[in-house]
């Protein structure tokens, strides 16, 4: 039997649309053959929207779901935001962030492979709903979290509908405290951090990858200013120090208070919960974020289209 490997299944489904389990299920019953694996999924009614594979899904919603201690965040994108207005898409898109509250929360694929309520399983649910609306869609991605006490605290911004929108964030809040206050504070953060981005909750949760190019850059910057080596490096010192405190959720200054850094104010919600709080992390997506979108120039295509008649 042939070795189905990732870059397989990621190449049928960008050109099936199909889910990943679906992909994958394909090209073990076609020995990796690409092509007869295609021909697989049109037979079985998983590609009928292939032709709309290759289209740009930019567009769409996030969504978010909690139950007591942990709490997901999905993002499900189509073509236009004409559909991400659709009470069918919206309903869709609802029940698959509740769906993937039972599979983890961040595994695309069991997700896809999860049972849909009411039959079938979330990717057959959302091939059905490309047929039906006639737009591409995919479930681009999913995070999750969860603590062991405390709260989920949750955002959703530029919302549609409950828990629907174009930025979702969930932040985790471990504490024994009171949940009123605890899950007030935790949705000022959420807020926090659909402002402001944050790349990580500390400098330990940074990229080193992220921090040694920031350091190139702050050197070279002092180099091209004439300064010395043993100068360039204090200088990388404190501008590491200042990426630190713009970049990282703790250090950044709290935009509902900015006397006070987030983990200042986590602190001073501690006399208020009746107990120490420690938020241990966040999830931030937001719609279409590093999906690159095919530019038009609407006035050249109605012109075409008007010499082509």
């Amino acid at each position: 039997m042939a070795n189905i490997t990732a870059a397989m299944v990621k190449e049928l489904r960008e050109k099936t649309g199909a889910g990943m389990m679906d992909c994958k299920n394909a090209l073990g019953e076609v020995d990796g053959d690409i092509e007869a694996a295609v021909d697989w999924l049109r037979k079985k009614g998983l590609a009928k929207a292939a032709k709309k594979a290759g289209r740009v899904a930019a567009e769409g919603l996030v969504a978010l779901a909690v139950d007591g201690p942990k709490g997901v965040a999905v993002e499900v994108n189509s073509e236009t935001d004409f559909v991400a207005r659709n009470p069918e898409f919206q309903d869709m898109v609802a029940t698959i962030a509740t769906v993937a509250l039972s599979t983890g929360g961040s595994d695309v694929a069991a997700i896809e492979a999860a049972a849909y309520p009411g039959g079938g399983t979330v990717s057959e649910k959302i091939q059905a709903t490309i047929g039906k609306i006639g737009e591409n869609m995919t479930l681009r991605r999913a995070a999750g979290l969860s603590v062991s006490a405390g709260v989920i605290g949750t955002y959703v911004h530029g919302q549609v509908a409950p828990n629907l929108g174009k930025i979702a964030v969930l932040v985790a809040l471990e504490s024994e405290g009171k949940a009123e206050p605890l899950t007030a504070l935790g949705k000022q953060i959420a807020m926090h951090v659909a402002a402001t981005n944050p790349q990580g909750l500390d400098a330990a949760s940074i990229d080193p990858a992220v921090v040694e190019r920031e350091k190139g850059v702050l050197a070279e910057k002092a180099r091209e200013g004439g300064k010395p080596e043993n100068v360039i490096a204090k200088i990388v010192e404190s501008g590491i120090k200042t990426f630190y405190k713009e970049a990282t959720l703790l250090e950044q200054p709290f935009i509902h208070d900015g006397s006070k850094t987030v983990a200042q104010a986590v602190k001073a919600a501690e006399a208020e919960v009746g107990a120490p709080i420690k938020l241990t992390g966040f999830v931030r997506l937001a719609l279409g974020e590093g999906v690159e979108k095919e530019e038009s120039d609407f006035a050249a295509e109605v012109a075409a289209a008007a010499g082509a008649n």
